[in-house]
């Protein structure tokens, strides 16, 4: 990329972009493939197979061939869209580059067996646009990932990139910018879900200089990536919020604080940075307004805990990430005792589409309560697993059957766990709660970064809890009392059942002390931490009570209450679960019914995941666990 030339004020910012898009539209057809999953399913390997055909055909001036930002579709990836035909291809692999340039790039023919095809109509999708899993979608925030190179400014400018910043330097107060977050209706997408505006105000109205910024992308649930993929996908977006966060609230020094587990990540902010920097973006006299602001990385080491904010500062101080009590909260006394204001990556990148289009026209969007759209990370037993980006207030229904196809096998839904570890399981008879922070918070689970994870039948609910607790135990800074040995003992309650030496009165005991571990903790991976018990108990106490009263798990997952059997009038002796089987336990001749010897099975269930005729069932135990 050539040097970028620095933007002195409002005039060079116009001839930039200007000069930007003129570039982008030179090319006649832009092919782009996500970033981030499919770089993971060999997304590099394919641009340039593409290129590589492009140069062989004399089109590499004619059809520009990129890795973007992501697109979502992850259970599809690789993906190609034709910008600007929005053709859309899945699952392409790099043999497949010749006949893409041949057919779709040279002739315009359409391949179809490319095309996205609907798994219960058989219908073929060849607009990104017609595909449900998009269709049904509202991006606001992902919707520019397809667009651009993250790692080129230039792209981010074509799209009027850092417009927002322009019109907040110059046409805009501090105090107006708060205003317009605030009529926005705007709240932190971390998880608590506190108003962004009043964070802001307080944070420029306390006393004491310098104020900093904090962008916390400690993003650590299992199952959740929503803010990675941000940042990777689009991390001017991010940049060009805290700008103008900075801005309002009188701050001159900012952080991203970014787990180093993500490399990419940490690899395109820094560009990022650079790129704004050479550009004068971020320094002295931005855009000669006479507004300062320096901005840095800060890596995390992982720890689930530097989530929290006041731990995420200990961090950034070079000290022990442990949370403190508050108050006083970090707006009055934060980063080296100074005011400081901390918004997750979706936060960050929601500001530029609030200051360009205004708080009145982002308020329309969501509930009474919560605006806007949010991002979830959708995985687990579902059929298309992405990232999806919806109004608040959607349904559970709307996400996993509309969006997201509906359960993998068309087995029956049990439950969606949202809110990352500390969160809660929500039962089928909760599918159409609109999902905002209240309706959450009264079915017993929270919002969070925005994890959701689908079980089907198959999933043992008392395994889920324990689960979720031991990482809960390990990853507990060990300040306080309550949740250092409170999770610590409420797994070793939960694997006591799960292996068949519960006892009726570890319900009662689970539901204390869990309670007790939310009142009496000091920060929030704490007070959340009993969700995955409460919740688990509140929906689904009958099999806590079949695991322990009858030593069955009828989701056939904890090994030392189940064994595997083959139904003999449905085995067709085709020698799938004998060829699976790692102990050779299983024994049978071709189209003969086949016999699993129980001394040596394991139970791994590879034999009941690899039949294909629902010949193989886990029934319970012959002899009961010791008690």
């Amino acid at each position: 990329m050539p040097k970028l030339k620095r933007l002195r004020d409002v005039t060079d910012y116009d001839l930039a972009r200007k000069e930007a898009a003129a570039e982008r539209n030179a090319y006649e057809t832009r092919i782009s493939i996500g970033c981030t999953n499919c770089s993971a399913s060999d997304g590099p390997a394919l641009q340039k197979a593409l290129s590589d055909e492009l140069a062989r055909h004399g089109l590499a001036g004619k059809v520009l061939v990129r890795l973007s930002g992501c697109h979502g579709f992850c259970a599809q990836g690789p993906l190609v869209v034709f910008v600007p035909h929005r053709i859309c291809y899945v699952k392409v692999k790099t043999a497949d580059a010749k006949m893409i340039v041949e057919e779709t790039v040279l002739k315009n023919n359409i391949i179809d067996r490319l095309l996205y095809q609907e798994p219960k109509t058989g219908r073929k999708c060849q607009l990104e646009s017609q595909i449900p899993f998009y269709k049904r979608q509202l991006r606001l925030i992902m919707d520019y990932n397809k667009r651009i190179d993250p790692c080129d400014v230039r792209s981010y400018l074509a799209i009027d990139g850092y417009e927002a910043v322009i019109k907040a330097l110059t046409r805009m107060s501090p105090e107006d910018v708060i205003l317009e977050i605030k009529n926005s209706g705007l709240r932190g997408r971390g998880g608590a879900g506190f108003p962004t505006g009043f964070k802001w105000e307080f944070c420029r109205k306390a006393g004491g200089a310098p104020k900093y910024v904090i962008c916390n992308a400690d993003e650590g649930d299992p199952g959740a990536y929503m803010d990675r993929s941000v940042i990777e996908s689009n991390p001017h977006s991010v940049l060009e919020g805290m700008i103008i966060g900075a801005y309002a609230i009188g701050a001159s020094e900012g952080y991203v604080y970014l787990r180093n587990e993500y490399p990419l990540a940490v690899q395109h902010v820094k560009l990022a940075i650079e790129q704004a920097y050479e550009l004068g973006l971020l320094g002295k006299d931005i855009l000669g307004t006479g507004f300062a602001f320096d901005l840095r990385v800060e890596r995390g080491a992982g720890a689930f805990v530097c989530g929290e904010e006041t731990a995420l500062i200990a961090s950034i101080e070079g000290r022990r990430g442990e949370p403190r009590q508050r108050p006083p909260f970090p707006a009055t006394r934060g980063l080296y005792g100074k005011p400081t204001n901390i918004n997750n990556v979706e936060t960050w990148a929601n500001v530029p589409l609030i200051i360009t289009r205004g708080g009145s026209w982002y308020s329309h969007f969501g509930t009474r309560f919560s605006k806007g759209t949010k991002i979830f990370s959708l995985v687990g037993k579902v059929r298309n697993t992405g990232l999806v980006e919806v109004a608040m207030g959607s349904t559970f229904r709307e996400i996993i059957y509309d969006i997201g196809g509906g359960i993998a096998g068309d087995r029956p839904f049990k439950a969606v766990q949202t809110g990352g570890p500390s969160g809660g399981c929500v039962p089928a008879e909760h599918l159409d709660l609109p999902i905002d922070y209240e309706s959450l918070s009264q079915v017993g689970t929270i919002m969070g970064s925005g994890g959701m994870i689908v079980m089907d039948d198959r999933t043992c609910m008392v395994d889920v809890a324990r689960y979720f607790m031991n990482f809960l135990r390990d990853e507990s800074c060990g300040k306080c009392l309550t949740c250092r040995d409170g999770t610590q003992r409420l797994w070793e309650l939960l694997n006591e059942i799960c292996e068949g030496r519960g006892k009726p009165q570890h319900l009662p005991l689970l539901q204390e002390l869990a309670q007790c571990v939310k009142d009496a903790s000091l920060c929030g991976l704490g007070q959340t931490a009993g969700n995955p018990v409460l919740s688990t108990l509140r929906y689904f106490k009958h099999e806590y009570e079949e695991h322990i009263l009858e030593k069955r798990c009828r989701a056939g997952v904890c090994k030392p209450l189940i064994e595997y059997r083959v139904i003999e009038d449905k085995c067709v002796g085709c020698l799938l679960c004998k060829k699976a089987c790692p102990q050779d336990a299983i024994a049978g001749a071709l189209k003969q019914p086949h016999v699993i010897d129980a001394q040596r099975c394991i139970k791994c269930g590879l034999c009941f995941e690899a039949c294909n005729s629902d010949a193989i069932e886990h029934v319970k135990a012959r002899e009961r666990c010791p008690a």
